[in-house]
């Protein structure tokens, strides 16, 4: 019996495999597009192929986007903060902070006496998307520019609560000749104070600080201004290498407590009905029946217009707004 741990983000699919005594033997990374249920269901007939002596499996979902599809699929779920403790309480539990970042979120966990969960909002301002679209602004891509971060003299002051305004702050650096070396590192630079201003809100930063999901894990130079920004001594920062992985695996360690186990086949074909029901189109009632209707529309519109005049011609009082 293998267990399965299927983490489901705003952006990435993420699955492991654990067996029965909590070993590791598969892993799984790849991005979704927005094809959750289809690349789902390719995940699991990999697996599927990969283990043909493992005809059942217990499975259990987690993530920002899997709560739906758990819900329309009737799949066991388990919230990302909780999958995210349980994988910590079983590989590092002598952590006193979890910082997570993922395509469009962002947490903090302080363990300990007083534990407390603080989130990032609607807005995925200073996460991996955020990433991803400063890469675009710089022509890179976000592996490039975590290569040029590492090279950097210097760093500016980047908004990273919006990415809008961090477009703002970029694009004059970039005519004025900054070197795209010290505007990467910048942007890792506003990441990281936008995590640890905008979600610390004043809490202390301090012991074994745990570094989990993907951006954290890929990106070297993130990793490296978050070091230096907390001033974290030898051995206080920890980047394991399952980072990217931490809600999966405790979604399937969660699955000790499933009271039934199913096959390949029965979750691979929800997920499939699931990916066929999402392509089927659906069609809006159409503005107009026929063309009456819409020569209506256009007489009775056309009674609130403005009339037009040569400016030329007008001697009166005019008006800018």
């Amino acid at each position: 019996m293998i267990r399965i741990g299927l983490d489901i983000g705003s952006t990435t699919l993420k699955c492991v495999i654990l067996n029965a005594s909590g070993e590791l033997l598969y892993k799984d990374y790849r991005r979704h597009f927005s094809r959750i249920a289809e690349n789902a269901a390719a995940m699991l007939g990999e697996i599927a192929a990969a283990f043909p002596n493992e005809r059942e499996c217990d499975l259990v979902v987690s993530g920002s986007a899997g709560m739906g599809i758990a819900e329309t699929l009737g799949l066991p779920f388990v919230q990302e903060v909780y999958a995210t403790r349980t994988a910590v309480r079983h590989y590092l539990p002598d952590c006193d902070v979890v910082i997570e970042l993922g395509g469009e979120d962002a947490k903090i966990l302080f363990l300990g006496e007083d534990a407390e969960v603080r989130m990032n909002g609607s807005c995925a301002g200073g996460t991996g998307a955020f990433i991803d679209q400063m890469a675009t602004l710089l022509s890179i891509t976000p592996d490039e520019m975590n290569y040029l971060a590492q090279s950097s003299r210097q760093t500016y002051t980047i908004a990273s609560r919006c990415g809008v305004f961090a477009k703002t702050d970029i694009q004059p650096l970039l005519n004025q000749g900054a070197h795209k070396e010290d505007v990467a590192a910048s942007i890792f630079q506003a990441v990281v104070d936008q995590t640890v201003t905008g979600l610390s809100q004043g809490r202390r930063i301090e012991g074994k600080v745990l570094f989990l999901g993907g951006p954290l894990f890929f990106f070297k130079g993130l990793q490296q201004r978050f070091q230096e920004a907390l001033k974290l001594g030898e051995g206080k920062a920890v980047f394991p290498s399952w980072a990217q992985y931490s809600v999966a695996i405790g979604a399937a360690i969660y699955t000790r407590g499933l009271e039934k186990s199913y096959t390949y086949e029965e979750f691979t074909g929800k997920l499939e009905n699931a990916s066929s029901r999402s392509k089927s189109t659906h069609y809006l009632k159409p503005l107009f029946a026929n063309q009456q209707e819409h020569d209506e529309f256009i007489e009775r519109h056309s009674k609130a217009t403005v009339p037009w005049k040569d400016l030329a011609e007008y001697s009166g009082d005019a008006y800018l707004g």
